[in-house]
């Protein structure tokens, strides 16, 4: 498939998310973005936080097309999305290929559902924790940077879906700051497709959540926000908290704090966390939770 035809496949993703969603007061309640048709039957694979306890959705072609969608699955992991267009289309669907053959320097395409493709390159393939409880063990980070980055196509020089934007970054390159995109890699759908579809989620215990916002400044990571309904702020756990182990185990970084947590056991497991506060140690239990328990559910319009 060549990359204008590949282009053709990327439709514009619109949601709207109730008021008392507990996404809503993060993500908005109303969100646009892109995403790409992977399947002849209407199947658009995009960045999750864009449907996330969407009401309705509305999928729009490059050709002004407009047909309803419905917000199939979303997978917390990976970051990815699911939407399932409820009427024909009548775009092609591009070719998944392998995120793994695509390499720093190769040449890529970001495509978003506003007809502004980027002729990019990828600058790095590395791992990366986000604030929010994420970590990819190998994100891609393409430059210069889409604007329109969310649920956008990263297309490979044959005209191949290697990725899905995710996020507009700064990073520092020959001394200077420059805006990137991280795009989560395709391949991380491949063998949980069919668990999404069948299912509308994956085969697997869920993974602890503790709603804490953090970030890593110096090898420590600190709170830099709590989100008050979730199990961190019930334990006690305030903004500034500086968390220094999880089960009697040294936290070196953010992923390595994510990992710790995570191999403690499923949503619902007993987390002691060691945490510095105004310089004086303390250990807090954290009851941790399925974040999905406080999503609202996609319901078939």
């Amino acid at each position: 498939m060549s990359i204008d035809k590949a282009i053709q496949s990327i439709v514009q993703v619109q949601s709207i998310i109730p008021e008392d969603a507990f996404t809503a007061g993060v993500l908005g309640t109303e969100r646009t973005g892109s995403g790409a048709v992977i399947r002849d039957n209407g199947l658009v694979l995009t960045i999750g936080y864009l449907i996330t306890e969407a009401e309705n959705v509305w999928l729009t072609t490059a050709g002004g097309r407009v047909v309803p969608g419905h917000a199939l699955a979303y997978d917390q992991e990976s970051g990815l999305g699911l939407v399932q267009a409820m009427g024909q289309l009548d775009v092609p669907a591009i070719v998944l290929g392998n995120s793994q053959e695509v390499d720093t320097g190769d040449a890529v395409v970001l495509a978003d559902a506003l007809g502004r493709p980027v002729e990019a390159a990828i600058v790095a393939k590395q791992e990366f924790a986000g604030y929010w409880e994420y970590l990819l063990e190998e994100a891609i980070f393409t430059s210069p940077a889409n604007p329109s980055w969310g649920g956008a196509a990263l297309i490979n020089s044959a005209g191949e879906l290697v990725g899905i934007g995710s996020l507009m970054l700064q990073m520092l390159r020959n001394g200077e700051s420059e805006d990137i995109n991280m795009v989560v890699p395709v391949d991380l759908l491949k063998p949980i497709l069919d668990d999404l579809l069948s299912r509308g989620r994956i085969d697997r215990e869920p993974r602890p959540w503790l709603g804490m916002y953090s970030a890593e400044s110096d090898g420590r990571v600190v709170t830099i926000n709590v989100d008050e309904r979730g199990p961190a702020a019930q334990a006690g756990v305030r903004q500034g908290d500086i968390v220094a182990d999880v089960r009697n185990l040294e936290v070196d970084g953010l992923a390595d704090f994510y990992r710790k947590v995570w191999a403690s056991g499923p949503a619902g497991t007993e987390i002691p966390i060691r945490i510095i506060r105004d310089r004086r140690e303390m250990w807090l239990r954290i009851k941790s939770s399925d974040r999905s328990d406080f999503l609202k559910k996609p319901v078939l319009q």
